[in-house]
């Protein structure tokens, strides 16, 4: 197996001097905060490990040579049993407003089976104080690869070419009185000159409506577009989130983490993307059918793709009792809604698995999804959220849905439109 970071080195050494030189520098001592970490994977095992933050004394972790870093190991000792992740930021301008620092990030990560090595540009606007109301750019260039997909929970759904990326994201949140509003944009083009370039982008909008004190509207629409060679797991599905993307949280980076046995019953959502909830299923079943068969193994993802999503929210029993209990209401939110969802994929790509190498292929197959075609469903749902920052100030906020989608605009031929279905998915759609 070829070296999965061939950065590694230089940007070890790299921090360690930037955290020597420039905590020696100040008047305040350098400080670290430590906690231990436990987590659990198929591949690894019990992960154990340490995690840290480092800054400044009395800075807050808003001022200069901030770290983020873990190292982990993994007590099954696979493979690859040392793992890491290490986030190095340094403000450009020690006299920027509060909020509206520009700086620079290093980051280097090497964790189940994913090597990511990034330089990276941040700027943040925030008028006054209200953490609501701002906008917020990244501009970085990053290495990256999937080096071992016995940690993918959808293995076939991945290529495992080292990746050259130069990618943008940008986020505006605005506070009207009407109900916060989120905007988030992301592109990503690769610069690799050993393989064939892409470029694939989103854009996420997010308004929550306060009716009243007691109903709210929450609106959402998600649009993607990647160009010809775009990888499989960049492009999209309908019903949960880009395959890359499950490795934004801990739960859903390794297979194991959600038992197989409750992903693999379409019981499990990876909310996201598209996010036609009702289609889960429908996905769920094609994907197992993809990943269990060895050669010449087809399945359908979309270069393009359209979804709007809603959820009216209402008030309930159990929400109201929790809020009189002193402090655990402060944390805690029971949320009941009935939801609705429609999109629509083009430009319809069909991934090939021979011999285990994914490839885009352009072939029309009996029995798969028609391209192009509006899919919706409704239903009614109950999300429990709890949230307390840990000791090291990161949140810890667990979102816990349950959706009934009771009905599908095209289920499918053994199915009726109305019919039970359900399904549990970690994260909120719409957080706010």
């Amino acid at each position: 197996m070829a070296n999965p970071n061939p950065l590694k080195t230089i940007f070890l050494t790299l921090f360690i001097g930037i955290i020597s030189i420039n905590a020696n520098s100040q008047d305040d001592p350098y400080r670290f905060t430590f906690a231990p970490d436990v987590w659990y994977n198929d591949v690894d095992g019990i992960r154990l490990g340490i995690r840290t933050l480092g800054e400044v004394e009395g800075t807050f972790k808003d001022g200069p040579h901030r770290l983020d870093a873990g190292l982990w190991v993994g007590t099954w000792f696979p493979e690859n049993p040392i793992s890491y992740y290490l986030s190095f930021t340094e403000p450009l301008n020690s006299t920027y407003d509060y909020g509206n620092e520009p700086s620079i990030q290093l980051i280097s990560s090497v964790r189940t089976g994913y090597a990511l090595h990034r330089f990276q540009f941040n700027k943040r606007w925030q008028p006054g104080f209200d953490e609501y109301q701002y906008k917020e750019l990244s501009l970085f260039f990053s290495k990256e690869r999937m080096f071992n997909s016995e940690y993918r929970p959808y293995k076939a759904l991945w290529q495992d070419d080292w990746k050259s990326l130069l990618g943008l994201n940008f986020v505006w949140s605005s506070n009207p009185d009407f109900g916060l509003f989120l905007a988030k944009v992301s592109v990503n083009h690769d610069v690799n000159e050993k393989t064939e370039n892409f470029t694939v982008g989103t854009i996420e909008l997010l308004q929550r409506i306060d009716l009243n004190e007691k109903f709210k509207l929450r609106l959402r629409f998600f649009g993607g577009k990647g160009s010809e060679f775009t990888p499989p797991e960049y492009l999209f599905l309908t019903s949960m989130n880009s395959a890359q993307n499950w490795l934004e949280k801990g739960v859903s980076r390794a297979k194991g983490t959600i038992p197989m046995p409750w992903l693999e019953a379409g019981s499990f959502q990876v909310g996201g993307g598209a996010n036609l909830r009702g289609y889960l299923n429908r996905d769920i079943n094609m994907l197992n059918s993809f990943q269990n068969s060895d050669i010449k193994v087809l399945f359908p993802l979309y270069k393009s793709m359209l979804a709007f999503n809603a959820e009216f929210e209402f008030p309930n029993l159990v929400n109201r009792a929790i809020k009189n209990i002193s402090i655990i209401g402060d944390l805690t939110e029971v949320r009941t809604y009935m939801f609705a969802d429609i999109g629509k994929g083009n430009e319809f790509t069909i991934v090939r698995i021979t011999d285990g190498i994914s490839q885009n292929v352009p072939v029309e197959v009996q029995g798969i999804p028609e391209d192009g075609i509006i899919l919706a469903d409704a239903g009614i749902g109950l999300q429990f959220s709890f949230n307390i920052p840990d000791y090291l100030g990161k949140d810890r906020g667990i979102f816990i849905r349950y959706d009934i989608p009771f009905w599908l605009s095209h289920p499918e031929d053994s199915e009726s439109n109305f019919s039970f279905r359900q399904l549990v998915g970690l994260g909120a759609i719409i957080s706010f």
